[in-house]
């Protein structure tokens, strides 16, 4: 009751966006961009997602980040996130200033659901390299959901980070963030993981996709997520829960791309040839599937804002 109430505000007060079959979307979530250091479990990833970034770049796909993009609960300071990686926040730059980039906070992010805070962090930066502030997103606005409409069948597919309803990620979070930042963030240094996490926890894992698919099923809407860090990409006879997967596995990334009206499962991983030279493909695991096949009955009067 706790999530689909949660949910049901949320759906309410999300952002809507029109799209049909000639749109492409890519959706990333928990990708956890930290201070490159030795806890920064996005790190080891960084050289594929950038080159997942920039073919989606010219691709002319959406970039579509599902919460939990930098981990602000480790590392509060997000100058020093930027400077670690300022070449993935340059290509993420070139995707907003073309108009092709939202952001969603999650609950390692949620500082950014407090307007003020994103105009204080976002807009501008500090460049140590020039050593001035430069624009970043400038003037951006980060959702905590979107609603994408198709704009021919009115097909509604509800994008959320996944966190809310989750006892100790949302209703407990100053609590929880308290202990990830003076105790979890040092355990972490020595291997040990944040136990209240879906991400690490198979029983929580499994109660947030058993309380969001129940969500999904009552609704008949397509729903991606991201927060267990689990891909998830269901026959449409076991309902319309979709989950991106994360950009921490040791060996690759994992999104969801939406093109044509289908829906696909990637994988972005490094392989070697035979002459044993290094490089980075991707892999279709699941779909592409006709998001058509997915239509449930659609709940009427969600959404407060059109873009």
């Amino acid at each position: 009751m706790r999530t689909v109430n949660r949910l049901e505000k949320v759906y309410q007060n999300a952002c809507c966006i029109d799209f049909d079959d000639s749109s492409k979307f890519v959706f990333f979530s928990d990708i956890h961009r930290g201070d490159d250091g030795l806890s920064d479990d996005f790190g080891r990833n960084k050289h594929i997602y950038n080159f997942a970034l920039s073919d989606y770049y010219k691709k002319g796909f959406t970039y579509v980040e599902v919460g939990d993009g930098d981990e602000l609960l480790e590392r509060p300071k997000f100058e020093h996130i930027r400077n670690a990686h300022a070449s993935t926040f340059n290509r993420l730059k070139r995707f907003y200033d073309d108009g092709r980039f939202y952001m969603l906070f999650g609950n390692h992010n949620i500082k950014f659901a407090d307007p003020e805070k994103v105009k204080d962090t976002l807009y501008r930066v500090y460049d140590e390299y020039e050593g001035e502030y430069v624009d970043l997103f400038p003037g951006i606005t980060v959702y905590e959901a979107l609603i994408l409409v198709h704009s021919e069948t009115g097909q509604k597919i509800f994008v959320v980070h996944g966190h809310q309803g989750d006892l100790f990620n949302d209703q407990l979070a100053p609590l929880t963030h308290f202990g990830i930042r003076f105790f979890w963030r040092f355990m972490h240094l020595v291997g040990f993981r944040y136990a209240a996490s879906p991400a690490k926890s198979r029983r929580k894992r499994h109660k947030v996709e058993k309380n969001y698919t129940k969500w999904n099923k009552d609704h008949g809407e397509i729903i991606i997520c991201g927060h267990t860090h689990r891909p998830r990409f269901p026959r449409p006879e076991e309902g319309s829960y979709f989950n991106t997967g994360c950009c921490m596995h040791p060996r690759g990334i994992t999104c969801i791309e939406l093109e044509g009206g289908k829906l696909s499962l990637v994988a972005w991983r490094v392989h070697t040839s035979d002459e044993g030279t290094m490089y980075i493909r991707k892999t279709v695991l699941m779909g592409p599937a006709d998001i058509r096949d997915y239509d449930g009955k659609i709940s009427a009067g969600a959404g407060t804002e059109k873009k």
